[in-house]
């Protein structure tokens, strides 16, 4: 656990970066703070392992204020992560992830090894463990960052802004890979993004800070997109907030509808349309009513997919609108063609799902 009680910081020149902030990133959660540019979300997070001090109030790390500890000490048990990696340009990928276990006393060999278990861990290739950063893309730089972040073992990793430097696709597939890696470790992550779509994505609760360094609302996602406190909250969080507050709403009363399914080499649909499966019954895409037969040709990419276990309104809708069908492709949990959703069965199910949303 991480405790923010009355923390500020004040440059020398006079500027007040952080405002008598009162916050508690719980243990074995993900904490987001998100803010315009100047609002002190990042001074907050490099003060938690000493980087910039703090210079009044109280800053504890699991009960034991930062101050009365040793730096070195303090942020061999934080992991760090920052943008672009900041990976040493002269190492190999696996020299990178085993730095730190090999200063805290490690054997080469034995660093090394866990190296190689944490490049697996993140999903890189261990094939990729004698390259140097240069080889390597943005989103694999990152991954190498994460798990040189790991390789310790710290119960604490801070994350500034790692994802902002990769191209959208690339941030979305580290953002799962994310909460992949804390739904199986349980680190107390604290992750600093000027990307709302983003905080609300990944953060179990989400700390909102105004210019100047003030905490303005901290929050679980839905109810920060539900009840902003006030205009500033409202405004930066975006006019689109009801769209994004479907994320939080559970889609367990969308009825599954059936869906024309077809494979490679059956004739074409003589009417609409109809998805098109793999062996597996995996959705390939869709095609369109017409002569002949179903080809890869003539396949057109079906949108995003819903899934009907974990789905939420928000991905069903999303699913829907997406379809060139008009039909969202509701998968199960093994990627296997389920059946289909439609916009107006979303919003049918809006009502009760918030009901039962709000009675929890």
């Amino acid at each position: 656990m991480i405790e923010f009680r009355g923390v500020t910081k004040r440059f020398p020149d006079g500027t007040v970066a952080v405002d008598e902030l009162d916050l508690v990133a719980e243990q074995g959660r993900i904490t987001v703070f998100v803010g315009p540019s100047g609002c002190g979300k990042t001074t907050s997070l490099r003060m938690i392992n000493r980087m910039i001090e703090p210079t009044g109030g109280e800053l504890r790390v699991d009960g034991r204020d930062v101050l009365s500890a040793d730096p070195a000490e303090l942020r061999r048990g934080i992991g760090y992560v920052i943008q672009q990696a900041g990976l040493f340009p002269h190492r190999t990928i696996v020299d990178n992830i085993a730095t730190v276990p090999m200063l805290v006393g490690s054997s080469k060999k034995a660093a090394r090894d866990r190296a190689m278990e944490l490049m697996e861990i993140v999903g890189l290739d261990t094939s990729m463990a004698g390259r140097y950063p240069a080889q390597l893309s943005g989103g694999q730089q990152q991954r190498v960052g994460v798990a040189r972040a790991l390789a310790a073992d710290p119960p604490v990793l801070l994350m500034d802004e790692p994802f902002s430097a990769v191209d959208p696709i690339v941030r979305e597939s580290l953002q799962e890979e994310l909460l992949r890696l804390q739904s199986e470790l349980g680190k107390t992550i604290v992750f600093v993004t000027h990307d709302i779509d983003e905080a609300i994505k990944l953060g179990d609760k989400v700390a909102v800070f105004r210019v100047g360094g003030r905490l303005a609302q901290y929050d679980e996602p839905g109810v920060l997109l539900s009840r902003p406190v006030d205009g500033f909250v409202d405004n930066f969080v975006g006019r689109d907030r009801g769209y994004r507050g479907l994320g939080f709403l559970s889609s367990d009363t969308i009825p599954i509808g059936s869906l024309p399914v077809l494979s490679v080499g059956d004739p074409l649909p003589d009417d609409g349309w109809s998805v098109v499966v793999d062996g597996s019954a995996r959705p390939l895409g869709w095609v369109e009513a017409g002569e002949g037969r179903v080809t890869e040709e003539v396949i057109v990419p079906g949108g995003s997919l819903y899934a009907v276990e974990s789905g939420s309104l928000r991905g069903a809708l999303d699913a829907a609108l997406s379809s060139p069908s008009g039909q969202g492709v509701a998968v199960d949990a093994d990627g296997r063609v389920a059946g289909s959703v439609t916009a107006d069965s979303v919003l049918e199910a809006l009502p009760a799902a918030r009901d039962s949303h709000n009675a929890a």
